[in-house]
């Protein structure tokens, strides 16, 4: 199969970029996507030229390091997946290729098609967590949870991070990543004691790092590879409009006017 690639080339943070054109007439429809240009990089190698760089981990959907644009859509084509479970078969032969990293303030480029994603990480250690004293794991049967909330809390927490829901939005929010983290969480007994805390500290923290505002168009729902729901920025909302409220008394006795 025949491809024409065009890749963002970038050599560093801060650095120009350009889309630089390869071509390729011999891509097997059998490759994963990272494959295709694992091989690419070899013959780029080959010839002393410098790899592309694209990150990637288990090559499994699992981790959530792969993700880049192509042709304008976060992880390509194919609904549900992520790019290293994108095959060459989904594509046709001669067709052009635009391959382009997250486009977001809070992921800046670090070279080629690899961003910095650890703003994300911040959100998490900002409050997506439970504070339980350490020592031997609980029971399984000595905190009781319905089904229903147990199947909603691992809908959400099958999130992995990716940042396509970033890459995906106008106005490159992190809501439904925040969203994801905070419901996992909030549908569990063990997490209702940290609740209201929880998710001001984490809408906050997305808010330091710069990232844009939900304004419910929908993207970032198309590119998840693994289909977190709307609902969950719902639920976000409502919960950080519970924390306002809940927050005041406590603020109101600290000024001395509770």
């Amino acid at each position: 199969m025949r491809l024409t690639l065009h890749i963002w080339r970038q050599t560093g943070p801060r650095k120009p970029g350009k889309f630089v054109r390869y071509e390729r007439n011999d891509v097997n429809e059998h490759m994963s996507f990272l494959e295709m240009l694992d091989v690419l990089n070899e013959d780029l190698i080959a010839t002393g030229e410098d790899p592309v760089a694209f990150e990637h981990d288990c090559r499994e959907g699992i981790c959530g390091c792969c993700g880049f644009m192509i042709n304008g859509v976060a992880h390509g084509p194919l609904r549900g997946s992520t790019v290293c479970q994108l095959h060459m078969r989904h594509f046709k032969n001669g067709d052009e290729l635009y391959l382009e990293p997250w486009r977001a303030k809070a992921f800046p480029v670090l070279k080629d098609l690899m961003v910095d994603r650890g703003a994300m990480d911040r959100i998490i250690s900002a409050g997506g967590y439970i504070s339980v004293p350490t020592g031997s794991a609980p029971d399984g049967n000595a905190i009781l949870v319905p089904k229903e909330a147990a199947e909603l809390s691992m809908d959400a927490a099958s999130c992995i991070g990716c940042g396509a829901c970033v890459a995906a939005c106008p106005n490159a929010s992190a809501s439904l990543f925040t969203a994801a983290k905070v419901a996992h969480l909030a549908f569990l007994p063990q997490g209702q004691p940290e609740r209201h805390d929880r998710v001001a500290r984490m809408l906050n923290q997305m808010n330091q790092e710069l990232f844009g505002a939900c304004t419910n168009i929908g993207e970032c729902e198309a590119v998840c590879p693994k289909r977190i729901s709307l609902e969950n920025i719902a639920l976000l909302h409502r919960d950080y409009v519970k924390s306002i409220w809940t927050q005041r008394p406590r603020l109101a006795g600290a000024l001395g006017t509770g």
